[in-house]
């Protein structure tokens, strides 16, 4: 039996991005299946509930960057009034962290919009047999992001949101802290005396965002260089040595 013979009667889709030509050209390539129909289509997160009340589809192909209400939001909302309608997230972010919340809200499929027609076709329709569908581009990420926080958890980085601990250097959870999750685990590694190079490596991400984190984290504290939010840190209590 083929994959198109698996299905009984042809899954309906509704399609959600803000660009509308680029809806033009999914529902193209999606309508020329005889087992697939796109039924309907809009430009943000709060019209993709309102269709799918209406409509009643099988598939809500969605972008995450949506004005009014985003993908990540949409998803959430879909699943806890629609849990049987399946989410497939179509994106051009392949950020592990977009593809962790979007499938913690609920999403069973994680594309990307460089994808290939034919490999677009073929996770919708595995999505529709009951499997999780994401992207071969992302898959590297997700299990880099995996290990590390395996890895994290086994050196004393506790993943419960309490604290963060590891060679004598402790973050401690305080409300008052600006920081980030992310934010204070690139201040904890700064604090021991890490460069930037150094705190990518032990965090499986770029130099780059290290770079930004710590632009943030200077940002927020107020103040002009490392050790100045070291010390600030320290003297608001969120750092122990």
């Amino acid at each position: 039996m083929n994959a198109v013979g698996q299905f009984k009667k042809t899954v309906k889709i509704v399609l959600a991005d803000d660009h509308q030509l680029f809806r033009e050209g999914v529902k193209r390539i999606i309508n020329m299946e005889s087992d697939l129909e796109v039924i309907g289509e809009c430009g943000d997160g709060i019209q993709v509930v309102e269709l799918c009340n209406e409509l009643n589809p099988d598939i809500v192909l969605m972008d995450i960057n949506m004005p009014v209400e985003n993908g990540v939001a949409a998803t959430e909302r879909l699943k806890e009034i629609f849990p049987d309608v399946k989410v497939i997230i179509l994106s051009i972010h392949d950020d592990e962290a977009y593809v962790f919340e979007t499938l913690r809200k609920g999403a069973l499929g994680y594309l990307l919009k460089d994808m290939e027609a034919v490999s677009l076709i073929n996770a919708i329709r595995s999505v529709v047999a009951g499997h999780a569908y994401i992207h071969p581009k992302v898959t590297g990420k997700l299990i880099n992001q995996l290990r590390r926080m395996t890895y994290l958890d086994e050196v004393g980085v506790a993943a419960n949101g309490k604290g963060l601990k590891e060679a004598g250097v402790k973050y401690v959870h305080n409300a008052n802290s600006p920081l980030t999750r992310r934010e204070a685990e690139v201040l904890r590694l700064m604090a021991e005396g890490k460069s930037n190079k150094s705190i990518g490596e032990f965090l499986f991400i770029s130099e780059k965002t290290v770079k930004n984190h710590v632009s943030s984290i200077l940002q927020k504290l107020v103040v002009d260089d490392r050790t100045q939010a070291v010390i600030s840190a320290i003297k608001n209590g969120w750092v122990t040595l």
